[in-house]
């Protein structure tokens, strides 16, 4: 589990646990590679002039990244790393003027890696909460959460899913807590539990439930909807995204007007549309969000 390391608990099944993405599926050779958008994108002259001095001299930005996550992040087969975050950070850059430098680290290297001036920001479809917010600050660019899908055709209801075949990725949160959970409301209240069938990569769960395998899978939302788009119409979208939170970029505490800079970069591509098209070309839209916020953890 790579994304949201926290777990909080006391809350409902349908809305407590947080997100924890896993994916360590491996894209076809059809998953976009570049932004059709980041050419389109104009430099926003207020957010460039918010940068710091030394940004605005160096003209590079350095991120902290850590791949594989499609369609989040991960490597073309040329070893070019990409994905819709990838995007977003592209054309955010361009708003700002300045060029993103990727550098590959350790997932649990890159928030201490910021806080100590390796990288201006980290980028790895971070969960924004409480205690992460106590050492670093996040600007807020998406919501994710865990969202199941369906063969196209056929109704899955994720709150009545009981004696259903469940397929999820081992080791996920969705196998180890949110099924589990789901399954002993099923058994407290006399239904039959629901079977969860755990399989190692994503790939091999989209194809399971494809196959007829398994019922209906459940993983992080962008990865669910990526499967969808990615499906050719075999699988649709099963249910609304739960246990949501916000990704947001990693900003040192002390690196001054940085995060308003990006704050404003990442408003302004809401405004102007660049933002949804990125999101909308990888089929992860229904994470969007209307407003870029800072520090937005609700736990």
């Amino acid at each position: 589990m790579r994304r949201s390391i926290v777990v909080f608990a006391g809350l409902a099944v349908t809305g407590s646990l947080a997100l924890a993405g896993c994916a360590k599926n491996e894209p076809k050779s059809s998953t976009p590679t570049t932004s059709a958008t980041v050419g389109a994108v104009s430099k926003d002259q207020a957010a460039a002039d918010l940068l710091p001095a030394s940004l605005k001299s160096s003209g590079k930005l350095i991120v902290g990244i850590n791949v594989p996550y499609a369609p989040n992040e991960y490597k073309d087969p040329s070893g070019k790393i990409v994905g819709w975050e990838v995007d977003l950070l592209n054309a955010m850059a361009t708003k700002l003027g300045v060029t993103p430098v990727l550098q590959e680290s350790g997932f649990d290297n890159i928030i201490p890696s910021v806080k100590g001036g390796k990288f201006n920001i980290g980028m790895s479809s971070f969960t924004d909460n409480k205690t992460r917010e106590a050492q670093v600050d996040f600007v807020n660019y998406y919501s994710a959460g865990t969202q199941w899908a369906a063969p196209a055709g056929k109704t899955v209801d994720p709150d009545n899913a009981c004696g259903m075949k469940i397929a999820v990725q081992t080791s996920t949160t969705q196998e180890t807590d949110d099924l589990p959970a789901r399954s002993k409301a099923c058994t407290a209240a006399g239904k039959k539990a629901i079977t969860i069938v755990k399989i190692d990569s994503q790939d091999a769960v989209n194809q399971a439930v494809i196959l007829g395998q398994a019922e209906a899978f459940a993983a992080d939302s962008p990865i669910t909807q990526y499967a969808v788009k990615q499906s050719n119409g075999k699988l649709a979208l099963a249910g609304e995204i739960y246990g949501a939170a916000p990704y947001g970029f990693v900003v040192a505490k002390d690196a001054g007007t940085l995060k308003q800079a990006l704050q404003k970069a990442v408003q302004s591509m809401i405004d102007d549309g660049t933002y949804k098209q990125v999101l909308d070309k990888w089929g992860v839209g229904a994470g969007g969000l209307t407003q870029a916020t800072v520090n937005g953890a609700q736990s």
